[in-house]
């Protein structure tokens, strides 16, 4: 039930944090300067503003609080508060700026955190990752026992419709020439239909391994499933309403695990930088 909450809100709140930015600025260009309205503005454009950005912008990560976004929508509820209630003398009329500001504090500290992933057992450092089965583009099995004699960075992603995933991929393809030397097998692993993946693959053309987790049979086997993790309405664009939780695995040329990153934010993701040292370190 939580998550079906936090997949509308999701959907739901840059919207209306849109909505409250236009309005505002419709009312203050027919009615003329309301500090109330200044302060909507402020809250409700900057909101708007950083969804609008996480799409346009390559953005793989952010800071878990957003601290820069987060001082002027603090800021615009200081000034629809106490300058609307004081010189407009009309406190009720703040309250939008009030529901706008809780609606981020939730983004931040619920919508935004997964639940503690430090207790999943199956991942731990030096273990040997299980034998999974997944699907290439062709539908046709690929367990990954075939990757056993390199090492392996295995990263899953949530979708072609992640901004920040899609992020962390162009950021990992342009280090390929890095993980080329090192012999790594590049395994990028999602839940999405088949078509959205083979066009990712088309889209970077590397010799990386795009597979399919169908079902999510492998996200349930590792206990990084993310129910009802689809923001609503994307399942008209054909995703399940299920997904991943962002996680990379590395293994070494024998399979077993000697990185796994179980982000509790799925904002908050390691650098390729990070993958390069930690393979580098396992040669020493």
């Amino acid at each position: 039930m939580i998550n079906i909450l936090k997949s509308i809100f999701i959907s739901v709140f840059p919207v209306v944090a849109l909505y409250f930015a236009i309005d505002g600025i419709v009312h203050l260009f027919n009615h003329g300067i309301s500090y109330r309205y200044i302060g909507r503005i402020l809250i409700a454009s900057t909101i708007a503003i950083f969804f609008i950005m996480i799409f346009i912008r390559s953005v793989a990560r952010t800071d878990a609080n957003l601290k820069l976004h987060t001082l002027p929508i603090a800021i615009g509820l200081l000034i629809s508060l106490i300058f609307g209630g004081i010189i407009d003398q009309d406190l009720n009329g703040s309250l939008p700026s009030v529901g706008l500001f809780l609606g981020w504090v939730l983004y931040i500290k619920w919508y935004s955190i997964f639940e503690d992933r430090k207790s999943n057992e199956i991942l731990k450092i030096g273990n040997q990752l299980p034998k999974l089965d997944l699907q290439n583009s062709e539908k046709n099995t690929v367990n990954t026992s075939k990757f056993i004699g390199n090492p392996s960075i295995f990263l899953f992603y949530r979708g072609n419709w992640c901004p920040l995933c899609m992020a962390q991929i162009k950021e990992i393809a342009s280090q390929y020439k890095e993980l080329e030397k090192r012999n790594v097998n590049m395994v990028l692993i999602s839940p999405q239909p088949h078509g959205n993946t083979k066009s990712l693959s088309q889209k970077f053309n590397l010799n990386f391994h795009f597979l399919v987790d169908e079902g999510n049979k492998v996200a349930k086997k590792l206990h990084i499933l993310a129910k009802n993790g689809l923001p609503m309405g994307f399942q008209t664009l054909g995703y399940d309403s299920d997904t991943v939780m962002p996680t990379v695995i590395i293994t070494n040329k024998e399979g077993k695990i000697i990185f796994a990153d179980l982000t509790n934010n799925y904002r908050v993701r390691p650098e390729p930088e990070t993958f390069l040292k930690i393979l580098d370190h396992q040669k020493i």
